[in-house]
């Protein structure tokens, strides 16, 4: 099985180093490539030394490009269009989507699941640093949403998911900015594919600290209308076109 792991990133240097390593490490019997988004104008120096050292350590296993419009949810739509293999992972290389989690989002594709998604509200969670308000802002908001698509997932914005690959290729995705990671699961939900969930340690404080690059009020906004929208949206107009 060949696993591509989609990392968009801004200035996280050593932990980009540190993900794409720790990650391919913990799938020793797979094929592992990582496919990394860069932005033009914004990724660092330091983080653009760290792609090409990873690049030197595994030749051939990891790629990179510069993404060609603004916003995270534009460079994983652009990463999508050449994404190759049979299983695609989103993750930030900030280590805010532990790796070690990755052989048992493994194993839930091989039992069969289309998606897998992980929640940082279940069992083992740690919510060091974060602000109370937004904590309980998300909890409603997860509840809320829950309910309105009918489903039993926990965690419906966190962005650490795997898909087969056809299931990516077969969605027409919208978002441009942070809410593509709310998208990324709604439209997968709302066309029946089989969707499985996975705990994950979350430690914010460590998170947070150490990346850049969070969501805005405006993002807020849009994922109330993001998720409106797509409870309402027909299946078709979620399909991608069909090639001819």
């Amino acid at each position: 099985m060949q696993v591509l792991l989609i990392l968009p990133t801004l200035d996280e240097g050593p932990l980009l180093l540190q993900t794409v390593q720790e990650s391919f490490a913990l799938l020793p019997t797979y094929d592992v490539h990582a496919l990394i988004a860069a932005s033009a104008s914004r990724t660092t120096a330091e983080t653009r030394r760290a792609i090409q050292e990873l690049q030197s350590l595994y030749p051939g296993r990891v790629e990179a490009f510069d993404q060609i419009m603004p916003g995270v949810g534009e460079a994983l739509k652009e990463a999508f269009v050449c994404a190759r293999g049979d299983v695609v992972v989103i993750m930030t290389p900030d280590m805010e989507t532990p790796p070690s989690a990755l052989p048992q989002i493994i194993q839930k594709i091989e039992e069969g699941f289309d998606v897998v998604a992980t929640t940082r509200w279940r069992k083992g969670v740690i919510f060091n640093g974060y602000d109370p308000v937004k904590l309980f802002l998300n909890f409603i908001f997860q509840q809320l949403f829950r309910a309105l698509y009918l489903t039993r997932l926990s965690d419906l914005t966190y962005g650490y998911r795997a898909f087969k690959i056809e299931v990516i290729k077969n969605i027409r995705w919208e978002e441009s900015r942070h809410p593509f990671f709310f998208e990324m699961i709604l439209k997968p939900l709302r066309l029946g594919y089989t969707i499985a969930e996975v705990d994950v340690p979350w430690d914010t404080f460590i998170a947070r600290r150490l990346s850049v690059g969070r969501a805005t009020p405006r993002d807020l906004l849009t994922y109330v209308w993001v998720g409106l929208r797509n409870r309402f949206m027909s299946k078709e107009a979620m399909r991608a076109p069909v090639s001819v």
